[in-house]
Parts: structure tokens; C-alpha cells; sequence
């Protein structure tokens, strides 16, 4: 059984942690930066990005989380999350994480009450549409090279990324019964964790 991080500072972090458990990993709330360590993947879920670049600063994750993803871990960032991840955010001069080449937009849908959810068609998730519930979301204005968008709406705005070892999403899967997001990550943690057992 794989040991999938949940970074638990802010946000919808307990609802990760059930649909990763339904996936059959185990699950744990990461609250310090040394139980980053021994992890196979981590999630940074959705939340609000300025409140948890604030704590992240103050307990010291950063440099931590930054050093695990050139490594190759595995890191699935989920709308705030996303906003973290991204090498650029537009209209903030101040990047966070900065590990993933793609540019987003905060709350690109506008505010709370313009919040809807949609069904999106993910091809590596398979032929029946995704529910995507998006919440004050972020988009991906653009994404460098080896970065693949993976989920778009009907009027080509991508939603949805995988690089390397990173895989984002706008939209929050875990607000869902829809294991498959979560699924599709674990498949990247075991086929990283092959890689090493070599």
C-alpha cells in the first residue's frame, strides 16, 4: 500500500484523504514539514492559496516540497493547490512552489457565486465524462514544454495538467464519489515507485 501525503494546513484536505483511502492508499495528514519524509506522493488540495502559502512559509514547507518534487515525487495539486504548484500565476509578483511550467489565473470564473460544476471528458480517465466541481477556480493560460493538458472545457480553456511527476486540476475531485482523478494519480506514485525498486 502506497503512503500518499495530504498537506493539512488549509482547505478540503479530509476529503482527499477519504477518496485516497477509498483508492486504496494510505492517507495522511501532513501538518510538518519532517513528515514529508518516507512519503510516495503528496497532495496539496484545494483552499484558499494565499492562506496556505502563508502557513507553508511559516512551518517551513517550501524549500522541503521543492526539494521532494526535483527529486521526482510525485505531486498532485487541486485547485489552490494548482495556483501553488504553477512556475507562474498571473498578477502576483510573488510565485509559491513554482515547480510545475504552466502559467494560471486565480479565480478565472470569478467569485464564489459563479461556482458551477460540469462534466468534462478526460481521456486517460477513460470514455464517461468526469463531474468537475469548480469553486472560485483557477485556469491554465499556458503550459511549457512537457507539460500536457489533460482535461479542457468545451471552449478550450485547460483545466486540468500532467507533467512529469506533477498533475493538477482546476476542479476539485475529491467534492466528487468519482475515485478515478485520485486513481490516475497512484498509477503515477506506483509507476514512480517501480522505477526505484528498479
Amino acid at each position: 500500500m502506497r503512503k500518499i501525503g495530504v498537506l493539512a494546513l488549509q482547505g478540503d484536505f479530509r476529503e482527499h484523504i477519504f477518496m485516497l483511502r477509498q483508492s486504496g492508499a494510505e492517507a495522511l495528514p501532513i501538518r510538518w514539514p519532517e513528515q514529508l519524509q518516507g512519503l510516495d506522493g503528496l497532495i496539496i488540495p484545494g483552499g484558499e492559496s494565499t492562506t496556505i502559502s502563508k502557513l507553508m512559509t511559516e512551518y517551513k514547507f517550501g524549500e522541503e516540497i521543492q526539494k521532494l518534487a526535483a527529486e521526482g515525487l510525485p505531486l498532485f495539486g487541486t485547485c489552490a493547490g494548482m495556483i501553488l504548484l504553477a512556475k507562474r500565476v498571473i498578477g502576483l509578483d510573488t510565485q509559491f512552489l513554482a515547480v510545475m511550467d504552466i502559467e494560471v489565473r486565480r479565480n478565472a470564473f470569478g467569485r464564489q457565486v459563479d461556482s458551477f460544476e460540469t462534466e468534462l471528458l478526460i481521456p486517460v480517465l477513460g470514455q464517461n465524462p468526469f463531474p468537475a466541481v469548480f469553486i472560485r477556480a483557477p485556469w491554465i493560460e499556458r503550459a511549457g514544454d512537457g507539460v500536457q493538458s489533460i482535461a479542457q472545457l468545451q471552449d478550450g480553456t485547460a483545466v486540468a495538467a500532467r507533467g512529469e511527476n506533477i498533475l493538477v486540476s482546476a476542479f476539485h475531485p475529491e467534492l466528487t464519489e468519482d475515485t478515478r482523478l485520485h486513481e490516475y494519480f497512484l498509477n503515477i506514485v506506483e509507476a514512480r515507485c517501480k522505477s526505484k525498486e528498479g
